[in-house]
């Protein structure tokens, strides 16, 4: 049984976790992209993200999505998608049925890709609708990897430049991660036995009125 909320203070006790398999970043088509297509195609079940350049005031242009990570167990891959663009072969994996992607907030991260090529999402699952059935509350990848997994991710990278001409070691392992620990969730998940959270835990915290006592 897991936890339904965990605070920061917890998560800084845990052991700092990472994706610790290999990392390849693919920005044009060629031998790379292909090998990573066919890896793709083998799996079941894979952790799906993206990062956007971020926009630091309300009046800059929105950069929309620059990577597309897809991660296995042992291999991830971070397609470049401002250089290579959705690849026909990339919108295959994401409409194949038999394919099941995990991630966080997917609606967003799918909405982003589509601006460069329409693909018909299908088998998709946003860890964020269904953590609630096994008791957990928080939503944030940060906070649910913390409950589920007992790990901690960094997340020092979020808000960094990811149109960079070249992406720092920092920035892959980050982005891999992000993922990779979807996937590891899901997995987890699905081993475990639910414990769903009634409605009156799944409701927003009523703010706390004060009032003023007077004696009488």
């Amino acid at each position: 049984m897991y936890v339904k909320s965990v605070d920061n203070e917890d998560i800084a006790r845990l052991p700092l976790a990472a994706f610790e398999g290999s990392i390849t970043v693919i920005d044009k088509p060629g031998k790379e992209f292909e090998h990573a297509i066919r890896y793709l195609k083998t799996k079941s079940i894979i952790g799906f993200d993206t990062e956007s350049r971020p926009c630091f005031s309300a009046n800059q242009i929105h950069f929309g999505v620059s990577l597309l990570q897809l991660s296995g167990s042992e291999k991830a891959f971070l397609f470049r998608i401002k250089t290579l663009g959705m690849q026909k072969q990339l919108c295959r994996i994401l409409s194949d049925k038999n394919i099941i992607k995990v991630g966080a907030a997917v609606a967003d991260d799918i909405k982003g890709l589509q601006h460069y090529q329409h693909f018909e999402p299908r088998s998709f699952v946003d860890l964020q609708k269904i953590v609630w059935e096994w008791g957990i509350k928080d939503k944030s990848v940060k906070k649910m990897s913390a409950i589920i997994l007992g790990m901690r991710i960094s997340k020092s990278q979020q808000l960094s430049n990811w149109e960079a001409e070249n992406l720092s070691e920092s920035q892959q392992k980050y982005a891999a991660t992000d993922a990779w620990v979807c996937r590891e969730m899901y997995k987890r998940l699905m081993a475990s036995e639910k414990n769903p959270l009634t409605p009156e835990e799944m409701a927003p915290p009523v703010p706390t009125e004060h009032k003023t006592e007077h004696n009488g």
